[in-house]
């Protein structure tokens, strides 16, 4: 069985650049958290009743108030481990290095992954709320209507008071950054841009409607409405039913068009992130260096402080559920 590995003999001992889309999420993580459990923090929700009808003739009006204790749980827990054997490490001129190995992970999975689980869950949220979601073909948007899409959804519900704020990043597809570039009824410039976050650097489209960030997300593989996180990260695949086979229908993941989030209610929340290296001699995994990466987060959707209800975010899906490039060719091979 051939190694896998590039040898330094044919390959050069330098990594390929790793073209990936850094990190669009990390403007919403925070480490202001109480924690009160090992996986658990609280967050107070608190009402009051509004004024009545003064009485001149003495005496005040009674009011009431309602706080809840609310506790939230981070269920994100997530590890991985590599064992780099010293031979390997050798013979490939130390391509194979932890570093390297490190880093690779870093850029293709753990930053894609973060922003996948943020845009899913956000998305997942959006969805069980009466007017903060929608699904729109691919074909329905031109360059005539983009403009008109997206005011419209950054005025739905109680979107408008997040605008008002400027709290509001509003994450968009490639091809309706695309329209919107093209869009006459648009007058504002479309730069590349990299907005430094957290020392991580990311360059994309970005412009703003009514001071409202408007960013792309050029690696669509993250932006879907949910993901199968086994291994990895990956889309669910649509299944159509066959009781004869036992089988059940299970509804693929749609691509996300657009989805919008405050920056005031949304929040990432990480509790664990520690990597661990140990050199050939001090673990008993085997003759080599061991990396291990433990990861423990979560992203909430907190309710506003007025009436307790969630009206800070919002979803714009594709109809189609998602099938791999494998079953999508299937026919065409029948065919032929």
């Amino acid at each position: 069985m051939a190694n896998s590995l590039n040898y330094a003999e044919v390959w050069l001992p330098d990594l390929l650049e790793i073209m990936e889309q850094d990190s669009l999420t990390s403007p919403f993580i925070t480490s202001n958290v109480k924690w009160v459990g090992a996986k658990t923090f609280h967050f107070t929700q608190m009402k009051t009743s509004g004024y009545k009808s003064h009485n001149r003739n003495g005496g005040w009006n009674k009011g009431s108030y309602e706080q809840n204790d609310v506790p939230y749980t981070v269920t994100h827990d997530r590890d991985i481990e590599f064992l780099v054997d010293v031979a390997d490490v050798d013979e490939t001129n130390q391509t194979a290095s932890i570093k390297n190995i490190s880093k690779t992970f870093h850029k293709t999975q753990q930053v894609p992954e973060m922003d996948a689980y943020f845009f899913s869950k956000v998305a997942s949220e959006a969805q069980k709320l009466t007017g903060y979601h929608s699904s729109t073909a691919e074909s329905e948007w031109t360059k005539a209507n983009v403009f008109t899409k997206l005011k419209g959804m950054l005025s739905a519900g109680k979107l408008r008071r997040y605008v008002k704020n400027g709290s509001l990043i509003c994450y968009v597809r490639s091809f309706i950054m695309d329209l919107l570039e093209q869009s006459t009824d648009f007058t504002r410039k479309i730069e590349m841009t990299q907005i430094a976050e957290g020392g991580i650097g990311i360059e994309t489209r970005i412009t703003d409607i009514d001071g409202v960030t408007i960013m792309e997300v050029i690696d669509d593989e993250r932006f879907y409405d949910k993901f199968d996180f086994t291994d990895g990260f990956e889309p669910v695949e649509k299944v159509t039913a066959d009781p004869g086979k036992g089988i059940e229908a299970v509804t693929g993941s749609h691509k996300i068009n657009v989805l919008i989030a405050s920056l005031e209610t949304v929040k990432t929340v990480p509790k664990i992130s520690n990597i661990y290296y140990f050199a050939p001699g001090s673990h008993t995994e085997g003759d080599g260096y061991l990396y291990q990466d433990h990861s423990l987060s979560d992203t909430f959707v907190f309710p506003n402080g007025k009436d307790n209800k969630i009206d800070s975010i919002y979803v714009d899906v594709d109809t189609t559920e998602y099938l791999s490039l494998i079953h999508i060719s299937e026919p065409t091979r029948q065919e032929a």
